[in-house]
C-alpha cells in the first residue's frame, strides 16, 4: 500500500470548533492576510475556504450575520451575487479550472458547517480531481498550500 502524507489536514479533524462565527469573527480582525480574505466589499466579503475541497476554494458572505437568502436586503443580494460572478472570472484566469461547483447549504440538514450565517462556496473544479483518495480513505489530497493559494489570487480581486 503506498502511503501520501498530508499532514495539514490532521488540523481540521482535530479542530475544537470555536465559540462564535468565524463569518462574523474573522472580517472583524484586522489582519487579512492571516484570515485570508481576499476581497472586502461594502456588504459581502470573500475569504478562503480554510479546509479546502480543491485549491481556490472560496466562500462569499455577508458582513451580517444572517441564515437565510431572504434575509439579505437587494444590496447584499446583489453584491454577493456580483462577487460570485467576480470569483468565478478570477479563478478561471488563475487556476484554469474546466469546471465549478458552485453551492450554498442552508441549515445544518444540508451539510452547512456554519449553518447561522449564510454563504456560497465557489469549487473550481477539473477532470480527474476526485479519485480513490476520497472513496477509499476519506482524506483530499491537495496540491497547494492555502499561503500559495492566497498569494496567487490576493492581487487580482
Amino acid at each position: 500500500m503506498e502511503i501520501i502524507w498530508a499532514p495539514w489536514r490532521v488540523q481540521y479533524i482535530e479542530i475544537e470548533k470555536p465559540k462564535g462565527c468565524i463569518l462574523c469573527d474573522k472580517p472583524a480582525e484586522s489582519n487579512d492576510r492571516a484570515n485570508y480574505i481576499l476581497y472586502r466589499g461594502k456588504h459581502s466579503f470573500i475569504i478562503l475556504n480554510a479546509y479546502p475541497y480543491n485549491p481556490g476554494h472560496l466562500m462569499i458572505s455577508p458582513y451580517r450575520h444572517i441564515a437565510t437568502l431572504e434575509a439579505m436586503s437587494a444590496a447584499e443580494r446583489q453584491e454577493h451575487f456580483d462577487l460570485v460572478c467576480q470569483s468565478t472570472a478570477i479563478l478561471r484566469e488563475v487556476f484554469r479550472p474546466q469546471g465549478f461547483n458552485i453551492g450554498i447549504n442552508l441549515g445544518r440538514v444540508s451539510g452547512a458547517g456554519i449553518d447561522d450565517h449564510v454563504h456560497t462556496h465557489v469549487v473550481p473544479r477539473w477532470g480527474g480531481d476526485t479519485n480513490f483518495m476520497p472513496v477509499v480513505a476519506d482524506t483530499k489530497v491537495l496540491p497547494q498550500a492555502l499561503g500559495e493559494t492566497y498569494q496567487r489570487l490576493k492581487d487580482r480581486f
